[in-house]
């Protein structure tokens, strides 16, 4: 059976094919641009696992990085030789944090915010503490974990 007229003209069905390529390459674009703009999005561990004289051996007033995902981590022994260890972002926006010995604080230099040495806020636009962790050492090992993880090792 042939029809007299279709449906659909040959324009309109040209203008759809061009349009959804249109937005197929611009959907795979934005994922991508969006990857490298938030590249640990959602990626963030339960807990690390490190060597403890790495870790431990250090001297006092001193703090040694780790990697918590895709954001820096810290891991300060201070003078008394307490340790802490916090995540290494402001939590105004998430800017990267340092330490600074001569004062004993940490420092956000994106908006000059102030956190003392068991990471609490003191100066500047952050809103709360720093987010700190359970240490727990077992054997030779240095477990790092965030608040109430449940951390389950491999018995080695």
């Amino acid at each position: 059976m042939k029809l007299d007229h279709s449906l659909v003209t040959r324009r309109t069905f040209l203008n759809t094919l061009f349009g959804g390529w249109l937005a197929a390459i611009a959907s795979g674009g934005l994922y991508a641009f969006l990857k490298f703009v938030f590249p640990t999005a959602g990626k963030e561990p339960d807990f690390v696992v490190l060597n403890r004289a790495d870790f431990l051996d250090i001297p006092g007033n001193t703090v040694k990085m780790f990697a918590w995902g895709g954001k820096p981590g810290f891991f300060l022994k201070r003078d008394d030789g307490t340790t802490l260890a916090v995540k290494g972002v402001c939590t105004h926006m998430e800017c990267n944090i340092s330490y600074q010995p001569d004062v004993k604080k940490f420092y956000c230099a994106c908006h000059k915010g102030w956190f003392d040495d068991n990471g609490r806020n003191i100066a500047g636009p952050p809103p709360k503490p720093l987010e700190r962790f359970d240490i727990v050492i077992t054997g030779q090992k240095l477990v790092i974990a965030k608040k109430g993880a449940k951390v389950d090792l491999p018995k080695a």
